[in-house]
């Protein structure tokens, strides 16, 4: 038997369907029972993390109540930014899989000492501190690229997804190796929706993929 997943989406609704259909890729099935049930709350009016983080820490405490109570037995959420609020969600009981740490691990096996981060002003400060504690030293981006990647960000909430977006996400993918980073952190759960492992001259830790894969394993242990 499989533990019920429960997902806090919406942050946001693009990149919370990509999610679960990494999760679907990644669990080995035979047919449909094969396959973790999911309990979702697709939620795009969470309040913004970055401005209003003790609103937001209020929605995703509820979120994660309800999941509990329609079934969930593990939770999981696909917005890095989101995981400064996670106190709020670890209140229901459930167990909750950690984006940030998950990543962090994926990316030390990489056995690069600098790391670049794709993400926002929020999930970059989480990430750095996660680097740090393991003795890893991250690269970001400033001034000007770092408006540039969230005006992308904020292009692919909308639906843009055109090569120019592409493009630009992967100019500052590079920007980051030619800074020094040995990976890149996808920190941002709207970033592999522009930017693919083969547009990177470093490995690329996309932090979707690895919660994807760390809720399977957890879900069918």
């Amino acid at each position: 038997m499989t533990k019920v997943l429960g997902v806090l989406g919406g942050m946001g609704p693009a990149a919370t369907v990509a999610f679960l259909a990494r999760v679907q890729t990644l669990t080995p099935a035979q047919g449909d029972a094969d396959h973790i049930r999911v309990v979702m709350d697709m939620n795009p009016q969470v309040p913004d993390r970055n401005t209003r983080p003790g609103e937001a820490e209020a929605e995703l405490a509820a979120m994660a109540t309800r999941l509990k109570a329609a079934g969930a037995e593990v939770l999981a959420m696909p917005c890095n930014t989101a995981h400064a609020q996670k106190a709020g969600i670890m209140a229901a009981g459930l167990p909750f899989i950690d984006m940030i740490a998950e990543t962090v691990a994926a990316a030390k096996a990489h056995d690069a000492g600098a790391i670049g981060i794709l993400a926002t002003p929020g999930g970059e400060a989480l990430y750095r501190a996660a680097l740090g504690a393991e003795g890893l030293r991250a690269v970001v981006l400033g001034g000007e690229d770092r408006d540039a990647f969230m005006a992308c960000i904020y292009a692919v909430k909308r639906g843009d997804v055109r090569p120019e977006r592409r493009a630009e996400m992967r100019r500052l993918a590079e920007t980051l190796n030619a800074a020094g980073a040995d990976a890149v952190i996808a920190g941002c759960t709207e970033v592999p929706l522009l930017l693919d492992a083969s547009d990177v001259p470093v490995p690329l830790v996309d932090s979707a993929e690895v919660l994807a894969r760390a809720c399977v394993e957890v879900c069918r242990a």
